[in-house]
């Protein structure tokens, strides 16, 4: 399993909107390579519509080879949508891609089913398929609701928990956690990875 982050840093709205276009373009790339994609945190933007940050896990056999695609500095070139005189065209956002770490020998976790909270109707509110996941030794606890079945959410809730787990080993050395918090400021406005055109967002044949 991989662990992608999409991020506009703090960039403006249509740095958001960007991230949308990336997760809508990112979900059916994913689905070409049989991959499994899930959602497991997301900072909304100002605009409807828009993320300034979605955190992804990536399942399958070609995870590592997508979610390094989308690693880097990301261009979408086009007119403003909310700004039709504005100059820029130029709207960078990022990716970053993590690996959760492995949990070491007797550490154990507790699941805890729960039931579903918010959009979703009745089908939500009568389901226990949510899952808090605590890490004994160190307390750590997360909550994971994407899918509708135990099993998928205590899979996604111990990669979480792996990941928090790394980033807490290595803030102090400026390691992995930093890097995460820092990704969101730290977009490098060049050399892109990969850039999209126009309100379609297709990807430009000619660019890496």
């Amino acid at each position: 399993m991989q662990l992608l982050q999409l991020s506009a840093a703090q960039g403006p709205a249509e740095c958001a909107l960007a991230v949308a276009k990336a997760w809508t373009l990112l979900q059916r790339e994913a689905e070409a390579l049989g991959l499994q994609v899930d959602l497991l945190e997301a900072e909304a933007g100002a605009e409807p519509g828009t993320w300034q940050s979605l955190l992804l896990a990536l399942d399958g056999a070609a995870a590592a080879a997508l979610a390094q695609r989308w690693s880097g500095s990301l261009l979408w070139i086009c007119a403003s949508p909310y700004r039709p005189q504005h100059r820029r065209k130029n709207w960078f956002f990022g990716g970053r891609r993590f690996v959760p770490a492995t949990l070491a020998a007797g550490d154990d976790v507790r699941f805890e089913a729960l039931r579903s909270s918010g959009p979703g109707g009745q089908h939500v509110n009568k389901t226990a398929s949510a899952i808090r996941a605590t890490h004994l030794a160190s307390g750590l606890s997360v909550k994971v609701q994407s899918e509708r079945s135990q099993h998928a959410n205590k899979r996604l809730a111990l990669a979480l928990i792996q990941q928090r787990l790394a980033e807490r080993a290595d803030a102090a050395a400026a390691g992995q956690r930093a890097d995460r918090r820092q990704a969101h400021y730290d977009i490098d406005r060049g050399n892109p990875v990969r850039t999209f055109r126009g309100a379609a967002f297709e990807p430009d044949p000619s660019a890496v």
